[in-house]
């Protein structure tokens, strides 16, 4: 995973890329997603994690991965929603804007 706040470059996503392992991963933000989903230990729903990371804002999920990784949670998945969730509302509402970058 991206340990630093840059975007990973291509050199770096292709070199890490194994042809046998990743065959059916051909977009950036699928690999996103299924990264995400290791890292939440939820590989039963990778398709909604790849779907969320081709349709929500990558700032958004990122808020909301760095938040449940500083937490001792029993469920990462459900805690991860929730917080998705809670970020959206707060955008709705004007809280926080739509590019926010995360800190």
């Amino acid at each position: 995973m991206n340990k630093g706040k840059q975007p990973q470059s291509l050199g770096d996503i292709l070199e890490k890329f194994n042809p046998l392992k990743d065959k059916y991963i051909s977009r950036e933000f699928q690999k996103y997603g299924y990264d995400l989903a290791v890292e939440l230990n939820d590989l039963g729903h990778k398709a909604l994690y790849i779907k969320m990371a081709k349709k929500v804002p990558r700032p958004l999920l990122e808020k909301a991965r760095y938040f449940v990784k500083d937490a001792k949670a029993r469920s990462k998945p459900k805690l991860f929603m929730w917080k998705v969730r809670e970020l959206k509302k707060e955008i709705k509402t004007g809280a926080i804007d739509k590019g926010t970058r995360v800190s």
